[in-house]
């Protein structure tokens, strides 16, 4: 009984700010991705991946040691984002949606992190295949794997967000095409044409989340006052 007095006094809990944890994963990968610039990519001789391990290795620890970092708050992002747009009202099946690609996503991104870190463990012990293997895995998992999934993270947001009017519809729209953008980012495994689609999609995609995150409603008295600004701008 006191706990559903409770419950009424406070209403629904759309969860904390969503602000804080999305700047704090932008900068953790954004970091991560920086110092990666320069490492060798899929199908570079072997010999020439062991060697860049081995001479950046300190670089590799720290790198791999902010992108697993960066997943925990993208975690906490998604799951902010679902409460939130459960608390808004969204029944459908999109909210779920967006769940699981965001926690597949950051799922990604620490499997990612940790295998760059282990390639900053490579001494002169280890054969040039291993330490090509781990490249091109990590390469996977922190390109397509990491980029698709967020596709349906985004994709979770926007849909609701442009049929219930949750943010402008503008803001909706960008984010249906950034989702686009990133579910076509499959195709890089196939061919290398389609690369430009994964920092496309990474850092359009930051962008997005970020916008989403200050103009997703906290409660439906927001989603009123923003059909309220609609009317009127109409």
């Amino acid at each position: 009984m006191t706990s559903d007095i409770r419950r009424t006094r406070t209403g629904p809990q759309g969860g904390p700010p969503l602000l804080a944890p999305v700047i704090a994963y932008s900068v953790l990968m954004v970091t991560a991705v920086a110092l990666l610039s320069r490492v060798p990519q899929p199908g570079a001789p072997a010999a020439a991946v062991l060697g860049y391990d081995q001479a950046h290795q300190t670089v590799m620890r720290v790198a791999g040691c902010f992108a697993f970092a960066a997943s925990l708050p993208l975690a906490i992002w998604t799951a902010t984002a679902y409460r939130r747009l459960r608390t808004l009202g969204v029944t459908a099946p999109g909210a779920v949606i967006g769940l699981s690609g965001g926690l597949l996503a950051a799922t990604s991104l620490a499997l990612s992190g940790l295998l760059t870190w282990t390639s900053g463990q490579l001494g002169d012990a280890n054969t040039p295949a291993v330490a090509r293997a781990l490249t091109d895995l990590g390469f996977a998992v922190g390109s397509a794997g990491f980029v698709v999934p967020l596709g349906l993270l985004a994709a979770g947001i926007a849909v609701p967000a442009l049929i219930l009017r949750l943010t402008a519809r503008p803001l909706a729209w960008a984010g249906l095409v950034i989702a686009a953008a990133r579910l076509l980012a499959t195709l890089t495994l196939l061919t290398p044409a389609l690369d430009a689609t994964l920092p496309a999609g990474r850092f359009a995609g930051l962008a997005w989340l970020i916008a989403v995150s200050v103009a997703l409603p906290r409660n439906r008295h927001g989603v009123a006052a923003m059909a309220g600004r609609t009317q009127v701008t109409a």
